[in-house]
């Protein structure tokens, strides 16, 4: 069952094309990576999926609904509802340093007031057990390291109870040692079937976790396919050349 579809996106800036003409769909439990050199477009195509980024041209479903319709936004409140399908995990955490953990997480199904506080209670403590941070509900983020910070985002990603989850290449402000701690509690989302888009330099979470990859270069999806079939046998020289660079 597809749940996104994106057709014939462009997005540029002034007179730069940033993306031309994106066309993908990803299924329900799917675990998408998208690899690329820096400057390829991909956080931009990330982030206009969750209208963090508007488009110029094209179109992106969510789960049957339109959240750009040939490059036609709907109302406010659409937007809302469509985008509210999806968390996003970022770059840099984007923890508020004034809450705790615990609060972190809490925030903003707090101020949806879509269910009652304890029901909200009850799923944080859950989600922080999930990621392994139980221990660390009353800590500001200050004293967290950069891999808890970034198992904290993900706990509050997750809090919204999201169809699909968003990672723009959540462990590359990481040092190596704290990446893996990350990157099992991704794996262990994809192992429950969690519908998952992955800009990522990791090539052996590519490889191990995703079930596609997609290769962009200069704003275009060169190469698309089977992990083992992409990063192995690359049928594009743009390709083979970045595989060439990153595997060394």
């Amino acid at each position: 069952m597809t749940i996104i579809e994106v057709s014939n996106l462009k997005k540029s800036f002034g007179q730069l094309d940033v993306l031309k003409q994106i066309t993908f769909d990803v299924n329900k439990n799917d675990v998408v990576a998208i690899i690329g050199p820096s400057g390829s477009g991909k956080s931009t195509m990330l982030r206009s999926l969750v209208h963090l980024e508007e488009i110029n041209g094209g179109s992106i479903q969510i789960s049957g609904d339109y959240l750009v319709k040939d490059g036609n936004y709907p109302k406010a409140q659409e937007i809302k509802q469509v985008t509210a399908k999806m968390g996003m995990v970022f770059q840099h955490f984007d923890l508020f340093p004034h809450l705790t953990v615990k609060e972190n997480l809490e925030l903003a199904p707090r101020l949806t007031k879509r269910e009652p506080v304890d029901a909200i209670r009850r799923r944080s403590t859950e989600l922080l057990d999930k990621v392994g941070l139980s221990d660390k509900a009353n800590a500001y983020p200050s004293k967290l390291s950069g891999g808890q910070k970034q198992r904290v985002a993900i706990a509050r990603a997750l809090m919204m109870n999201p169809e699909i989850l968003l990672f723009d290449e959540p462990t590359s402000a990481l040092d190596p040692e704290l990446t893996g701690e990350v990157l099992e509690v991704m794996k262990h989302l994809a192992e429950e079937h969690m519908t998952m888009i992955v800009v990522t330099h990791e090539m052996g979470f590519a490889q191990e976790v995703a079930n596609r990859v997609i290769f962009m270069d200069n704003g275009e999806i060169i190469e698309s396919g089977n992990p083992i079939d992409v990063l192995t046998n690359p049928q594009q020289e743009r390709t083979k050349a970045f595989l060439n660079r990153s595997l060394k």
